[in-house]
């Protein structure tokens, strides 16, 4: 065989190895594990939201349509492959959910979970796998207050805020609370949340005192006996954190018996019941959205473009379980990128992965999203309160009377405890 065949055979064999190489890269993906509650009474007005803003921002990454910075195809060239999960079953069943998504269908990292309780299970076992975890919603402050985690990360603020802002919203309009009443869940985020808004209520009304105190069950459903109760003793203010179909019948049941004329009710998580309720939601009523979601969202060409993006899709406005779902894949797409970006326009590691988004911060539809809490793990971001009004002419409950709270104002600072930060009247908290 001569020189030249040689060489010749010797240049095929490389373009061969460079064409399966490329084939190889062609047909990577970056895989992703989403879990949200697909059935049961948190899937209308939660879970299947939630969900629903994934699929058609995923589509909008995969197809290069996203505003910049987001516009790259994908993450970084690679198509986002998804595998959705219901989170619906209870703790048990989702710690094995998590297993599977990790072990069987080997995701790069999972993102879900809406229940508290749901976060307090699987993050030490995501931690014991040494897996990349992303908390998108979950409200208990516990996760990162119990626990030193190096594995699992939650891109939206906790609970606190929601309870602190609601009190701060309160005072700053003068609205006169001697009595106060309330009705929560009775599992980590209805008792967080109960104590929350007492410890806040403690530094902002220190004379107010609480009457009825109420703790049904998770998805009890039925509330005539809690209601009774509290209309039975004369309270000023309802305070509620329920949330999907529990608000729903609870709005359902006590609307029509007066609770909302007789009381000044409370809703520090409601949102997204609106669009379903329509004007079965009392006018006047105050309410929360765990951050500046949906009707409250700041002003922006990125929430115009989601607004857009979801509303034309699914024939209804995002609330809050879109935003945050949607804030968390933001999060993780530019984290990965700039682990990429380093990796020599590889697939980037785990651990590169999670070093790019720990202390992050980025911009979200509902404005600046920072890891700041947590070593860097845990975030906080702006919020909102405002008052409901049914709007017969757009055939929507509007929300007027917006107050904005910046985020330093309303979550405790880094290294401390948000009981211990509530105990001591708010120190540190920087509010214009």
């Amino acid at each position: 065989m001569s020189f030249n065949s040689t060489r010749l055979l010797r240049l095929c064999a490389a373009a061969a190895v460079g064409l399966c190489a490329m084939t190889a890269m062609a047909q990577e993906t970056f895989k992703i594990g989403i879990v949200s509650f697909l059935s049961g009474q948190a899937a209308e007005s939660f879970g299947i939201p939630a969900v629903n803003g994934a699929k058609v921002l995923i589509n909008a990454f995969n197809k290069g349509q996203a505003p910049a910075p987001y516009n790259k195809i994908g993450i970084g060239g690679l198509q986002i492959e998804v595998v959705y999960v219901d989170e619906a079953g209870g703790a048990t069943k989702q710690v094995q959910e998590l297993r599977n998504l990790y072990e069987r269908d080997k995701v790069d990292v999972v993102v879900g979970y809406v229940g508290s309780g749901d976060c307090l299970a699987v993050a030490p076992v995501a931690e014991e796998l040494k897996k990349f975890l992303i908390l998108y919603d979950c409200g208990t402050p516990r996760i990162f207050e119990e626990n030193n985690f190096k594995y699992v990360f939650r891109t939206a603020s906790h609970a606190a805020m929601d309870n602190v802002s609601m009190v701060r919203y309160l005072k700053a309009r003068k609205i006169p609370v001697n009595v106060y009443s309330m009705i929560n869940q009775d599992y980590a985020w209805g008792q967080d949340s109960r104590k929350d808004f007492m410890l806040s209520m403690a530094n902002l009304y220190p004379n107010a005192k609480p009457a009825v105190d109420q703790l049904p069950k998770f998805g009890a459903g039925q509330y005539g006996t809690e209601i009774s109760a509290l209309m039975s003793q004369p309270a000023d203010l309802i305070h509620s954190s329920l949330w999907g179909g529990d608000l729903q019948a609870f709005i359902l049941q006590s609307g029509p018996r007066g609770m909302f004329k007789k009381s000044q009710v409370v809703l520090t998580a409601a949102d997204h019941v609106l669009p379903g309720l329509g004007n079965k939601v009392p006018d006047g009523t105050i309410i929360g959205a765990r951050g500046a979601y949906g009707l409250m969202a700041p002003p922006s060409p990125l929430n115009t473009w989601w607004w857009e993006l979801y509303s034309k899709a699914n024939n209804v406005y995002p609330v809050q379980a879109p935003y945050r779902m949607a804030q968390s894949l933001m999060g993780l797409k530019l984290a990965a990128e700039k682990a990429m970006q380093a990796n020599k326009g590889q697939k980037p590691s785990m651990d590169q992965m999670m070093t790019a988004l720990r202390g992050s911060e980025w911009m979200s539809p509902a404005g600046k999203i920072r890891m700041a809490l947590g070593n860097g793990q845990q975030a906080i971001q702006d919020t909102a309160i405002g008052r409901t009004k049914w709007s017969e002419e757009k055939k929507l409950v509007m929300i007027e009377d917006i107050q904005y709270f910046d985020a330093e104002c309303v979550n405790p600072p880094p290294s401390v405890k948000t009981e211990d930060w509530l105990k001591s009247g708010f120190a540190g908290a920087k509010c214009k």
